[in-house]
């Protein structure tokens, strides 16, 4: 603020200034931590309060978790919370008892890696930055129940962390029920004979481990080896949503590889059908929708068998199964767990020179191969490489339907994380397959009429030929002809032949993997997993809970060169002897168990977080039933429960929020919960960004001391560019709430991000325009207060009819926007009635003064508190009723018709917004000025708009 506005602004003793605002909020912010103003009743337990309270209308208002990062806040950071409180604050004064609070996702990568580069405790860093945040996120006034916050990494949190991952790995997916049931009832059925075990031993015939690996192949939790995302650089593993686009690590931008693992992994695929099926009863964006369908992937095909005379068979998935006579060779992913079992000593005889790779027998190509591969990533494996690699096995497999013996490939471009790691390739009919065909001179049969006339040889085309829409040929057997139909029939009649002889079935697939949960950190949660001497895994029982992460010298987990695949993890927790080495008594007496070394990924403690706001003082149970029916449970136009708004960013579109609807489910069908669904509505508020300038070297300066002269900027006399961007502290942009804050006041702030544009969209800061917000804050304080002697002005006389019709148009359509989470728009609206107001000069009516704090006070509540309490009254705005429109005064008493002759105006009626186009036309060709003006002249036409237009055309 400049020295001669600081002059202005304190010349009135009693003005609302920046200091005026920092006493009033502070005053007005312990005020409602001492009242217990925000508190929300819970129907029952601990957290119940006002009975009156409880049995309104339940709202239930989150935030996507933040975690407490070092830098602190920016101003982009509060937009989501603010926009949720405005929200929450209009919910209360409309007859809602509304739950809001905030708590902090406080483990995960980057409290660990600041504290291995500093080697201060993960705990006391992050424990110092939530202190910081909750300042300043106390600073904007935002409406939180504190009882009900907490932070992910108390143990009575992680307790129940724990607990819930121990419901998921007691428990299988019952397809025939189609839900989750205990892992007690698989076992039952195993042990009375009502399910068969694989190789037909009775249950009491197998051995320890071999009942736990049985079970293993049904929990929801289970460990396995299997390919997994290695980032040496951050030496920890990964999920597959944690790996970007370009093959790298999220965090850090590391390289990723495949490596073969022991890890956890959540049987995620099993809800693949109800998470997909469930998106349709959600209110989401449609964008979010479709991501996490793609995601899931589901698509509709068979699955074939390849007899192979060494291995049994080779499974593929495919979704053209009516291509299958095309079927001239088969590829699998490299670590294929056949590949061992068939490759053969030596080379079949005549195996062409191009297949082998130059090596010496099949062993040593795969070998060789598989390294090659194992140093890409599935990014890089799938994408057009202009070069098709990969070797022959040795091995030759069987087309079920030709009987054509076919040879069997290694190569990069088929991953084991799709279908089967197994495909059949029809090189006439795929362009993949048809460059890897032309590479390794392979043959080609055309099935499928090309509709072009290329001809049906495809040792003579340019590509492959693929569509849906053409006829099959060449596709014919002693007992069965595709030729001449259709795809969608041909698929049909091919399955049932498939599925009559053995060799395959109908059946769906996703593009879904099961959930890498394991990660080689310290900072997470310990898993309540402990294994005995033969390796047998074993749950922890809930009288052991929490597993608290013990204290470490050495919390960093053991990192290698990014690029160097063939390496291992090693754990932080492994190194502590003393806490992975027990003896426990499981009620089986004392045995000695090594514990669980890997911990929780950081999307644990988020998958569940909705359920501990409820009822977070609960040490006996996840949460009382009756407060999660209360808060979540099902209702009309909500099928699956939920909370009523949950905001935040939309890069969470996936991960979270998929794995928060697993759990939930999980939990929903175990009857710990009423609710299917973790979150009903879904809204993504937009970003504030910020300009970002860089000098010549491309490296960013402090955006506050860049100079703009003649439409350039320039920083310390140099010439530097401008690029709208992310708001950030690595990029010298950031500001910070505090220093608006200290500028204006947190009213003004929360006014300004608000007014910005619309919530879903982003927007541009610009600290210039924060100013506009104060004054009408200032110009609202001048309404009611004398800024001379500080004394309230308004009078006990009723307002005019141009007042009242400003006043109940401001509060009917404020009332819809604030509903409508229309914030720029009803800040527009309160903003025109202020000038109204201050236009109409004089002093305004009590009532009229009254009405409009109250349409303030949920975007501005520090002031319009302030105000109420100076209008005389002893309670909280908070939870006084929003004001009611008198539709009398929302209707225009007239409205101003414009009659037009030869498209010419000619005449101006003032008449009803409601009459009708026969009343209107009736009047406006009685009236004396248009009689006039047509002269005598007959009329051809008459157009009608009512309320609006006439226009006449003379004959």
């Amino acid at each position: 603020m400049s020295e001669t506005n600081s002059a202005a602004e304190t010349a009135a003793p009693h003005r609302y200034t920046a200091a005026m605002a920092a006493d009033i909020e502070a005053r007005w912010q312990d005020f409602w931590d001492a009242e217990g103003t925000y508190e929300a009743p819970n129907p029952t337990g601990d957290l119940a309060g006002d009975p009156e309270l409880a049995a309104k209308p339940k709202k239930f208002i989150m935030d996507m978790f933040p975690y407490p990062s070092g830098a602190g806040l920016h101003v982009g950071h509060p937009l989501g919370y603010i926009a949720t409180d405005v929200y929450a604050r209009h919910q209360r004064m409309t007859g809602h008892n509304v739950l809001h609070t905030l708590g902090f996702d406080a483990f995960g990568l980057p409290a660990e890696q600041y504290a291995v580069q500093t080697g201060t405790h993960p705990r006391a860093s992050t424990e110092a930055n939530m202190e910081n945040m909750k300042v300043q996120l106390r600073r904007l006034g935002l409406g939180h129940d504190n009882r009900r916050s907490f932070a992910t990494i108390e143990a009575e949190y992680y307790k129940w962390t724990q607990w819930i991952f121990l419901q998921i790995f007691n428990s299988w997916y019952d397809t025939e029920a189609d839900k989750a049931r205990p892992i007690a009832e698989l076992v039952e059925q195993f042990e009375n004979g009502t399910r068969a075990t694989p190789d037909g031993r009775g249950w009491s015939a197998l051995s320890a481990a071999e009942r736990a690996d049985l079970l293993g192949q049904y929990r929801l939790a289970y460990a396995s080896d299997a390919p997994v995302n290695w980032s040496p650089g951050l030496g920890t593993v990964l999920a597959n949503e944690e790996v970007t686009a370009d093959g790298r690590s999220e965090r850090g931008n590391f390289p990723v590889f495949k490596a073969k693992l022991r890890q956890w992994n959540m049987r995620i695929t099993a809800y693949a059908d109800r998470l997909l099926n469930d998106l349709d009863g959600l209110d989401w964006p449609e964008a979010i929708k479709l991501q996490q369908r793609n995601w899931i992937g589901r698509s509709e095909g068979a699955r074939v068998e390849f007899p192979v005379d060494t291995a049994g068979g080779i499974t593929v998935f495919t979704t053209r199964q009516d291509t299958l006579f095309g079927a001239t060779y088969m590829v699998l992913a490299p670590e294929h767990e056949l590949v061992e079992r068939i490759i053969p000593a030596a080379w079949p005889e005549g195996t062409h020179p191009v297949w082998t790779g130059g090596h010496a027998s099949p062993a040593e190509a795969v070998t060789a191969y598989r390294k090659q591969a194992a140093a890409k990533s599935d990014v890089e494996r799938q994408a057009e490489a202009k070069d098709k690699t990969g070797v022959f096995t040795g091995a030759y497999a069987t087309n079920p339907v030709s009987g054509e013996k076919v040879p069997v490939f290694i190569a990069d471009y088929v991953l084991m994380g799709y279908g089967t790691g197994a495909i059949m390739a029809v090189p006439a009919h795929d362009a993949r397959d048809f460059a890897f065909a032309r590479a390794f001179e392979l043959p080609m049969r055309c099935v499928v009429q090309p509709s072009d006339d290329r001809g049906t040889d495809p040792s003579t085309w340019d590509d492959a030929f693929g569509s849906y829409d053409a006829k099959l040929v060449n596709s014919a057997n002693d007992e069965i002809s595709l030729d001449g139909l259709g795809v969608v029939e041909a698929k049909a009649r091919i399955t049932e032949w498939l599925q009559e002889h053995g060799v395959g079935e109908g059946t769906v697939n996703f593009r879904l993997r099961d959930w890498l949960f394991s990660r080689q950190r310290y900072w997470g949660e310990p898993f309540p997993i402990v294994y005995d001497e033969e390796g047998i895994a074993h749950p922890l029982p809930e009288s052991m809970l929490p597993l608290e992460l013990p204290e470490v010298e050495d919390y960093s987990p053991r990192t290698f060169d990014p690029e160097d695949a063939d390496t291992q993890p090693e754990t932080p927790l492994s190194r502590n002897a003393d806490w992975v080495n027990v003896t426990l008594d499981l009620g089986d007496g004392p045995r000695k168990y090594r514990r669980e070394t890997n911990t929780m990924p950081n999307w644990a403690g988020s998958c569940w977080y909705e359920l501990r706001y409820l009822d977070p003082t609960n040490d006996r149970q996840l949460v009382d039933p009756a407060i999660e029916q209360y808060w979540m449970g099902p209702r009309e136009g909500q099928p699956t429960g939920g909370v009523d708004l949950y905001v935040g960013g939309a890069e969470h579109a996936v991960l979270h929020l998929l794995y928060a609807r697993f759990w939930s489910k999980v939990l929903h069908d175990l009857g710990h919960i009423s609710s299917a669904e973790p979150f009903h509505k879904l809204y993504n508020q937009g970003m504030i960004q910020a300009f970002v300038y860089r000098d010549a070297r491309g490296i960013a300066v402090p955006a506050a001391e860049v100079e703009e002269r003649d439409g350039a900027f320039y920083y310390e006399g140099e010439k530097v560019s401008r690029v709208l961007g992310k708001m950030g502290k690595s990029l010298k942009n950031a500001v910070t709430p505090d220093e608006i804050c200290a500028e204006y006041g947190a009213d003004t702030l929360r006014l300004y991000e608000m007014a910005m544009g619309p919530l879903d969209v982003s927007r541009p800061w610009d600290t210039r325009a924060v100013v506009g917000q104060y004054r009408l804050l200032q110009r609202l304080w001048r309404n009611v207060v004398d800024e001379e002697t500080g004394e309230v002005t308004v009078v006990d006389t009723e307002p005019g009819e141009d007042t009242l019709r400003a006043l109940h148009k401001a509060i009917d359509g404020v009332g819809q926007d604030l509903e409508g989470m229309r914030f720029n728009t009803a800040i527009a609206k309160i903003t025109e009635l202020n000038n109204h107001l201050t236009k109409a000069g004089g002093p305004l009516s009590r009532s009229v003064a009254e009405r409009l704090v109250l349409l303030i006070a949920p975007l501005a509540p520090h002031i319009a508190e302030e105000l109420w309490r100076r209008l005389g009254h002893t309670d909280s705005v908070v939870h006084q009723d929003f004001p009611v429109a008198d539709p009398a005064y929302v209707v225009d008493e007239t409205v101003t018709c414009v009659v037009q002759i030869k498209g010419k105006v000619r005449a101006r009626l003032e008449i009803s917004p409601s009459i009708t186009d026969e009343e209107l036309e009736a009047l406006a060709l009685a009236d004396p000025v248009v009689v006039a003006a047509l002269g005598g002249a007959g009329i051809r036409k008459v157009i009608v708009r009512a309320p609006k237009l006439v226009n006449i055309v003379p004959a």
